[in-house]
């Protein structure tokens, strides 16, 4: 599972890494950028996806909570922040938005929580180097009978590698800057191609370290949240 993540880099990184053309962050519907160091399910998350046309991409601000078009209820998207890679393609929540849906969401580093007995204590994991990464993610558009629409966003988990494994027993997808034309490539809509992306991420490449538990509530948004404890 996750989360909670990070996301601090700056528009100009971000246009790099997303592939997203400057000023990008200065579009309508897109706020004034400012550091998250808590972002958390229900809220308004980053996503950079293939533009309807397919040439390019574009960034939108959707909520982190999947909500299937055929959703009767929004609320749903409160269980359906993750979805596990072993079986998204199948699954009726996910499998229209794996098929045509993909994006790529933007982090610094995320949270988990390790449990030991009645306690639980916050990680945070990031990169050894601190860049910024791009997690896998789907997206899917809905509607109600009034005609308000609504965009939201889930983020695909797998296996744990040998640094996150005695933290937690999933993580999110990483995906390495050369995989995110394919993982948005709206032509591709065969699984095959996809799954090799859907591996753990080299935990040579990461690193782990406990925090305080301010970050155990999505109110708390400030630099405090990735001190080491």
């Amino acid at each position: 599972m996750c989360g909670r993540f990070i996301l601090t880099a700056s528009p100009d990184v971000l246009s790099e890494l997303l592939g997203l053309e400057p000023g990008w962050n200065v579009a309508p519907g897109i706020p004034s950028w400012r550091a998250r160091y808590n972002i958390a399910p229900g809220q308004n998350v980053l996503v950079a996806r293939a533009r309807a046309s397919g040439r390019g991409r574009e960034p939108a601000l959707v909520k982190w909570g999947l909500v299937p078009s055929w959703a009767k209820d929004p609320k749903i998207g409160n269980r359906l922040i993750n979805a596990r890679s072993e079986t998204v393609a199948d699954k009726p929540s996910f499998r229209a938005a794996f098929k045509y849906r993909r994006c790529l969401i933007p982090a610094d580093g995320f949270y988990e929580w390790q449990h030991s007995g009645k306690s639980k204590q916050p990680y945070c994991i990031r990169l050894v180097d601190h860049r910024p990464f791009a997690l896998a993610g789907l997206w899917e558009h809905w509607q109600d009978p009034a005609g308000n629409e609504l965009e939201s966003c889930t983020l695909l988990t797998t296996s744990p590698n040998e640094l996150m494994a005695p933290i937690h027993d999933r993580m999110p997808v990483i995906l390495r800057p050369a995989d995110h034309e394919r993982w948005l490539d709206p032509v591709l809509q065969k699984v095959e191609p996809l799954l090799p992306l859907l591996a753990p991420f080299s935990a040579t490449e990461m690193r782990a370290y406990a925090v305080g538990n301010g970050v155990n509530s999505p109110t708390r948004d400030d630099a405090q949240c990735i001190a080491p404890r």
